[in-house]
């Protein structure tokens, strides 16, 4: 696939998820009106430091424009539905002012579903990670959630550092993803009160 990318630190997408952007950059402006007038495809993908042009990391979500509003100073409000998760191949040699890569599709089992002891593990300590928070949740709708849309939903939203957000995405399955995500929780819940309380994977 040739994908043109949105390298955003600290923005992730991930499938069956949406993600609502403010494009306000000339060079993303540009990104946006190609999009919507080609497949309104644009791939999210995480730049591995700060600054134009930095070195990508391997994985990322291709999402498809939803909801958009065009402002009348060229600006853009978006929302993008995460469609699939990518490996990057290469970079492509554009003239283009935003920048474009070759990714193959991840195919994901969209059937995948958790064994019940996991999925029990996993709510039991979510609900001790959002009291410990101080987060008000609706359990009786977060029951109701399929495990794709709960696991991957709570990954994209937690208050993880970019890392590990990008650790989560890149969990070769739902189970794996979900075990990381206990795992986290479990570690955020123990760090120290003076670290700046947001989990670093180094």
């Amino acid at each position: 696939m040739r994908l043109s990318i949105f390298p955003l630190p600290g923005a992730i997408l991930f499938p069956g998820l949406a993600l609502p952007l403010h494009i306000f950059e000339p060079r993303y402006r540009a990104m946006a009106s190609d999009a919507l007038a080609r497949d309104r495809r644009i791939a999210m993908i995480q730049p591995q430091k700060g600054g134009d042009g930095a070195p990508l990391y391997q994985i990322g979500c291709v999402g498809r424009i939803g909801e958009v509003e065009a402002l009348e100073d060229g600006r853009y409000n978006l929302v993008l539905e995460g469609e699939t998760r990518f490996r990057l191949l290469r970079e492509l040699d554009v003239t283009t002012p935003f920048r474009q890569v070759e990714g193959e599709a991840i195919e994901d089992d969209d059937e995948e579903v958790l064994a019940s002891i996991e999925r029990a593990a996993f709510e039991q300590e979510a609900r001790a990670f959002a009291d410990a928070q101080g987060y008000s949740v609706d359990w009786d709708s977060v029951t109701r959630l399929d495990d794709q849309t709960l696991i991957n939903g709570v990954s994209q939203i937690a208050p993880f550092d970019f890392a590990a957000k990008q650790a989560l995405l890149e969990a070769g399955t739902l189970s794996e993803r979900c075990e990381l995500l206990i795992q986290l929780m479990q570690f955020f819940a123990l760090r120290d009160d003076d670290d700046g309380g947001r989990v670093t994977l180094q």
